[in-house]
C-alpha cells in the first residue's frame, strides 16, 4: 500500500504543500476552518500521523458518540498559554470527545504531593485512564501508577538513576535537534558551549542536557563546567551569570523560558545577543518568535504529540496488558536571529 505524503494531501485538496505542512505541524498563519479541512482529509487518507484514528472508524459524528467515561488529566503545575502542552491538550480534548471520552483537569496541589493524596475532584471510579502533565514527583507518580488504571505520562521525572515508571510515556525528541545544533556550532568554530537549565527537573530537560554532553564528547570538544548553569530560577541565574569572568560562545538552554531569562540577565550585565553570546532555546514558544532578537529554538509538533497520546491511551484501554511504551515524537531545529542564522 502506497504511503500517503503531504504532497498527496495537497494535490487532493488543490492547495500548496506548505499549507498542508502548516496545518499538520500546528504552525501559525492558517484559518481554523482551513486547518480543520486539511486535518480531516489527512485522517481520511490515512496519513501516517493519523493512521490509528482512521483505522478505528475515521471521523465520528459527535451526535453518534456514546459516553465512555472520563479521561483524567492530573496536572502538577499551572500550564501557561505559552507552555507547549496547551495546544496539545486542546487538540487532545477535541479528539477524545470524538471517541466518547471527556477530558477533565484535576490540579495536584502541593499538599497532595506532600501527603500522597489525590485531588478532591478526582474519583477513580469514574475514570477510564489518566494523563499526567507536569508531574515530576517520582514517589507521587508511583502512587498514581498503583491505582490500577491506564496511565500516560507526558514527560515525567528524570531517570538519572535508571529507574522507570510502570506506565506509558510520551516525550518530544530531545536529542536529534540538539545534536545537530551542537555540530552546526562546532563547524562554525564555536567550541565554548554552555548549558542553562535544571537538568534534574524532568526527563525532557535531562535528555536535552545529556544530548548536549554526548554531542560535545563525540566531537572531542571539551565542556567547561563553569558554563553549565544548573538552575531555571531567574534570581539564581542572574547570580550565576554575574559571577562568570567570561562567557561561552553559545548558550544552549533547557527551554525558551530559561533562554529569555538568561538574555535579560546578560543585558543587565551589559552583554548583548548575538553580538557577545549566541543563544538557543527549546519549545518554540510564541514569545520566541517576537522577542528581540528572535530566538533560535526547537519546534515541538503539538498536533503529532496529541495524536500519539490518543494512540497510547486508546490502545492501553483496549489492551491493558500491553508492554509499556515510550514514544518520542519528532522535533525541528529552527534558526533565528539569536544565532545570526
Amino acid at each position: 500500500m502506497k504511503r500517503v505524503t503531504i504532497q498527496d494531501i495537497a494535490d487532493e485538496l488543490g492547495i500548496s504543500r506548505n499549507t498542508v505542512s502548516k496545518a499538520i505541524n500546528n504552525a501559525d498563519g492558517l484559518a481554523e476552518a482551513t486547518r480543520a479541512r486539511i486535518l480531516e482529509k489527512a485522517i481520511e487518507m490515512g496519513y501516517k500521523q493519523f493512521s490509528y484514528i482512521k483505522a478505528h472508524s475515521g471521523i465520528v459524528q459527535e451526535q453518534e458518540v456514546q459516553s465512555k467515561g472520563e479521561i483524567a488529566l492530573l496536572c502538577g503545575g499551572v500550564i501557561a498559554p505559552a507552555h507547549f502542552a496547551t495546544l496539545m491538550l486542546d487538540k487532545l480534548k477535541k479528539e477524545l470527545s470524538q471517541w466518547g471520552y471527556t477530558l477533565n483537569t484535576h490540579r495536584v496541589e502541593r499538599e497532595n504531593f506532600l501527603c500522597r493524596t489525590l485531588p478532591l475532584t478526582f474519583d477513580p471510579r469514574q475514570v477510564s485512564a489518566i494523563i499526567c502533565v507536569e508531574m515530576f514527583d517520582r514517589a507521587y507518580d508511583e502512587m498514581i501508577c498503583g491505582l490500577g488504571l491506564p496511565v500516560l505520562f507526558v514527560d515525567g521525572p528524570n531517570k538519572r538513576d535508571g529507574i522507570d515508571l510502570p506506565a506509558d510515556q510520551l516525550y518530544m525528541d530531545n536529542t536529534t535537534a540538539i545534536t545537530r545544533f551542537i555540530n552546526d556550532m562546532l563547524v562554525r568554530g564555536k567550541r565554548k558551549i554552555g548549558f542553562i537549565g535544571d537538568y534534574e527537573h524532568c526527563q525532557s530537560f535531562f535528555e536535552r542536557y545529556t544530548a548536549f554532553r554526548y554531542a560535545m564528547l563525540m566531537a572531542n570538544a571539551p565542556v567547561e563546567e563553569r558554563f553549565c548553569i544548573k538552575t531555571s530560577e531567574r534570581e539564581k541565574l542572574e547570580e550565576s551569570l554575574a559571577a562568570l569572568a567570561d562567557f561561552p560562545d553559545v548558550f544552549l538552554c533547557a527551554n525558551d523560558f530559561a533562554a529569555e531569562d538568561a538574555i535579560y540577565a546578560l543585558r543587565k550585565l551589559g552583554k548583548s545577543v548575538p553580538e557577545n553570546v549566541l543563544f538557543c532555546g527549546f519549545d518554540d514558544s510564541p514569545n520566541s518568535r517576537i522577542m528581540t532578537p528572535s530566538l533560535t529554538t526547537v519546534h515541538i509538533h503539538t498536533q503529532v504529540m496529541a495524536v500519539a497520546a490518543i494512540q497510547l491511551l486508546l490502545s492501553r484501554i483496549e489492551e491493558p496488558n500491553l508492554d509499556y511504551r515510550i514514544v518520542h515524537t519528532e522535533t525541528e531545529l529552527i534558526y533565528r536571529d539569536s544565532t545570526r542564522l
